[in-house]
């Protein structure tokens, strides 16, 4: 009996430990959000020429859900798309609600975009970052919504009693600063406090049950998902989601991508001035160095275009996921006794707060004065460098980036579209006014006013979710803010991760210093000069009531738009062929005999890919003989290795083509294959119908 105090305090002990070590409960999901791959216009360059031919990677929108033992939740949701708009999450809310309740809220579900610029646009609900897609696009909206609420429902339905491990590695020749000029605006001093320009440094939080059986791995990295240039037209979601293919194959074998248990998300973070072509910029015919401070080439020498570290987009595109990829498997892969992971503990909060941006009034403490200096946001508005592109996707016209003074000829066009007060043009300054979107409102608002500001807090991790592009200097300020904050309200040690592109798309924001160079992205700052100021005077406010437990004011929400949206872009009328033949029929058989690093093709009469999105399904499929019975598909519409390209071959008459290209890759089984293609056909009288198409075996010999 004298031993049992003793004893029952240190079973007591080891009970709050093992409660302490599986505090969460964990649960992760994938779902796809392919859109149209054809015919729509993609969203990210800009460009009206990049119109979708076909399809190279489906995209997939991946997501945690975590729950503490108090039962507070919270949901992360990382998406193969250029950005998130506040329409997209307020329709997904809408769906979750109707499911769970109000378990799920604007408040504690994050949607993030990875960036790709390489998808199919008119899901965002603004007219300048919809008109070059020739307005909304109901049936991406569609695909995009559905999938992110599959995948959060996916997650929540694998939840699970697990852990939280956070690592960091670095991850070098992966990404470079193309607006280094810019960041050489910032003070010296502080930019000695760094080795790089851009951050290196790859943030991992990793999900496991309590057997600690491995289910997921969100990665975020501070990269533009741009190693596909603006030529691209084949749906893609580019490095970040070429590194997840890879990371999910690893923990994933025998399955088809976008299938599997494990799900491994690479994320977007403060990526603004981040570049994934390593290799620099160029003028594209004399591949002389463009102007650092301008990105301009003289007469004759070309664009100024930056380039990968491939042969071609493709393989650029490769490497630099790779590169990822193997930054995260070096986390996943460490022994224990080398490992740098640590538990996540404490428990799971989240606010949120939307910010009416042209009408915030504050004040900061300025250094050199020593004074408070009164800060403002202005109407949103693009200068003229945002014309002007950047070496990943050069503009149009003659727009060239650090511009900093108007021109008549441009001031003339831009008024006769809507003009800037003057107490917008010196509320800008030093950007000249191109457009005054914060002042159009034809057909509806051209840019958000309101903005979602919100962070999610797991244990001692915080998720900052930032509506924009925060440069490089800009987000490790508001990292270090949010971190001081957490510090002085709550009294803990925090890691900060800024999840960018999130919830609503705001454009850019840079560091004061960096506005007053005018390159691309301070000319798509849209709230003016202390844009940055604003945020940091927010998120620190949000930081210090968080971990104070203390509500505030919700905020006036963005409008509904909803009911307003107009589209230039027409739907399939009709599908036909020639004479002879009929849906699915082989037109190009592939040749007999294949050999490793050799492209199989073969091209199908076809409708249009756009009567059926074959969501979580596939176009084709590569299939190998097992026996005289069954085949096995081994290769997919969602694999790295095939490409679709549709054609239009008749307007008129309706006729197109599919052509279906399989890369053999070294990896390849030697054996017998073949190719299937599903399709749909609109019927001229009405209705859509399925039909298939096979082609003849073909062998793949050994190398």
């Amino acid at each position: 009996m004298a031993n049992s105090k003793p004893a029952l305090f240190g079973l007591l002990l080891l009970c709050g430990l093992c409660s302490l070590s599986y505090a969460y409960k964990v649960g992760v999901g994938r779902a796809d959000i392919t859109g149209p791959p054809v015919e729509i216009n993609f969203m990210g360059y800009a460009n009206i020429k990049q119109v979708g031919r076909g399809l190279h990677t489906r995209t997939f929108a991946r997501a945690f859900v975590v729950e503490d033992e108090k039962g507070h939740r919270v949901a992360f949701v990382s998406a193969d798309a250029g950005m998130m708009g506040y329409g997209l999450k307020r329709e997904v809310i809408k769906r979750l609600q109707a499911r769970y309740g109000n378990i799920y809220n604007v408040e504690n579900v994050i949607i993030s975009g990875t960036h790709t610029h390489g998808a199919p646009g008119g899901f965002l609900m603004h007219l300048l970052y919809d008109i070059s897609i020739l307005g909304f696009v109901p049936q991406t909206f569609e695909a995009m919504a559905h999938g992110i609420y599959l995948c959060i429902k996916r997650a929540t339905d694998n939840l699970v009693d697990g852990r939280i491990l956070l690592s960091k590695t670095t991850v070098l020749n992966a990404n470079i600063n193309r607006s280094p000029s810019s960041y050489l605006r910032n003070p010296a001093e502080e930019r000695a406090q760094y080795e790089h320009d851009v951050d290196k440094t790859l943030t991992q939080l990793r999900f496991l049950d309590k057997e600690n059986n491995l289910l997921g791995a969100f990665n975020w990295y501070a990269v533009h998902a741009t190693s596909m240039n603006n030529t691209n037209k084949l749906v893609t979601s580019d490095n970040m989601g070429y590194a997840s293919l890879l990371l999910e194959k690893e923990y994933n074998p025998n399955k088809m991508p976008g299938k599997g248990k494990f799900v491994g998300a690479f994320c977007s973070s403060n990526l603004g001035d981040v570049s994934p072509n390593i290799m620099g910029p160029k003028c594209s015919i004399s591949g002389n160095d463009c102007d650092i401070l301008t990105s301009h080439c003289p007469t004759g020498e070309g664009e100024c275009f930056a380039s990968g570290p491939g042969r071609d987009m493709f393989e650029s595109t490769q490497m630099i996921g790779q590169r990822l990829a193997e930054g995260a498997l070096s986390l996943l892969n460490e022994q224990s006794q080398e490992s740098t992971a640590r538990e996540v503990t404490g428990d799971v909060r989240f606010i949120h707060q939307f910010v009416d941006m042209p009408n915030y009034n504050g004040s900061t403490y300025n250094p050199l004065s020593r004074k408070l200096d009164k800060i403002r946001g202005c109407q949103p508005a693009m200068g003229y460098s945002f014309a002007a592109g950047t070496t990943d996707g050069p503009g149009a016209f003659s727009f060239e980036q650090g511009t900093t003074t108007d021109n008549p000829m441009w001031n003339f066009v831009r008024d006769f579209i809507v003009p800037p007060t003057q107490e917008d043009i010196k509320c800008h300054e030093p950007k000249p006014i191109l457009l005054a979107t914060g002042r159009a409102t034809f057909p509806y608002e051209w840019q958000p006013k309101i903005v979602s500001n919100q962070i999610v807090k797991i244990g001692d991790v915080i998720l900052a979710g930032v509506p924009c592009e925060f440069t490089t200097m800009a987000g490790r300020r508001l990292r270090n803010q949010i971190r001081a904050a957490a510090s002085a309200a709550g009294g803990i040690d925090t890691e900060v991760i800024i999840a960018g592109l999130s919830n609503i798309y705001s454009s850019y924001t840079v560091t004061p210093e960096e506005y007053q160079a005018q390159r691309y992205e301070a000319a798509s700052t849209i709230f003016g000069p202390h844009t940055h100021t604003i945020y940091m005077d927010v998120f620190e406010r949000l930081t210090k009531a968080l971990m104070r437990n203390e509500t505030v004011d919700a905020g006036p929400s963005p409008p509904y738009m909803n009911d307003v949206m107009l589209s230039l872009n027409t739907g399939v009328l009709f599908d036909g062929h020639p004479i002879g033949t009929d849906f699915g029929y082989v037109k190009t058989q592939p040749l007999k005999q294949y050999g490793i690093n050799d492209t199989v093709k073969a091209t199908y009469i076809s409708g249009n890919p756009r009567n059926n999105l074959f969501t979580e399904k596939t176009y084709f499929m590569v299939e190998r003989k097992i026996n005289e019975d069954r085949w096995k598909v081994t290769y997919t519409d969602a694999s790295w290795e095939t490409r679709m390209v549709w054609h239009r071959t008749n307007t008129i008459l309706g006729f197109s083509e599919l052509e279906i290209y399989w890369n053999i890759s070294p990896q390849t089984l030697p054996g017998e294959y073949r190719i299937r293609h599903c399709g749909e056909y609109k019927y001229i009288l009405g209705g859509k119908y399925p039909y298939e198409g096979l082609t003849h075996s073909f062998t793949v010999k050994e190398d």
